[in-house]
């Protein structure tokens, strides 16, 4: 709730849709729910005051035999490219700044591995991938559908390594959540 506040104050909500959405929240019965409900809010968490550089046109990430990694709240540009040859780079888009609504992503993965960390409204398309012997997967979030906001095209080939797509992976307690409560 307080998020919803801050995008209204930061004019990124009107009055009538921070209504909506707080009435929204204060109904929610899952973390699906409410991840909708800020899904559309590009800078959302961002604190006040920090200024995010601008959007890099190209991000070109090269992994031999290592563990690269992008986290936490990054910038996205309108496209990455990703060369991995017996490593693993993990790019993680939950907390990513949003500033364009396509993001172009070119791999090409010998033996090693890329995973892609999405959230509510991002779509990723890897059907443009060609593949020799690894394996590709995208994985979409459980629930309910939230309008898009981010459209990841992935183009590009993998040997014998993969590409994954997937959302976060629950916590502890959200898996036991989940499950029903035994009666007694």
């Amino acid at each position: 709730m307080e998020t919803l506040r801050v995008a209204a104050g930061d004019g990124r909500l009107s009055a009538d849709e921070l209504d909506e959405r707080l009435a929204a929240a204060l109904t929610a019965r899952t973390y699906a729910d409410l991840a909708i409900l800020t899904a559309d809010l590009p800078a959302a968490g961002q604190p006040a005051g920090v200024t995010l550089p601008a959007a890099k046109d190209v991000i070109r990430i090269n992994c031999g035999s290592a563990h690269t990694r992008r986290d936490g709240q990054w910038v996205l540009p309108r496209r990455i490219e990703v060369r991995v040859t017996s490593g693993h780079v993990r790019l993680d888009l939950t907390h990513a700044v949003i500033t364009q609504p396509e993001l172009e992503v070119d791999v090409s993965v010998r033996s090693g591995w890329v995973t892609m960390i999405t959230r509510p409204g991002i779509e990723v398309d890897a059907d443009d991938v060609s593949v020799r012997s690894g394996r590709v997967r995208v994985l979409r979030p459980a629930g309910p559908s939230v309008p898009a906001i981010l459209r990841v095209q992935v183009t590009g080939r993998v040997g014998s390594g993969r590409f994954r797509a997937r959302p976060p992976r629950r916590t502890f307690l959200q898996w036991l959540l989940r499950r029903p409560l035994p009666r007694g």
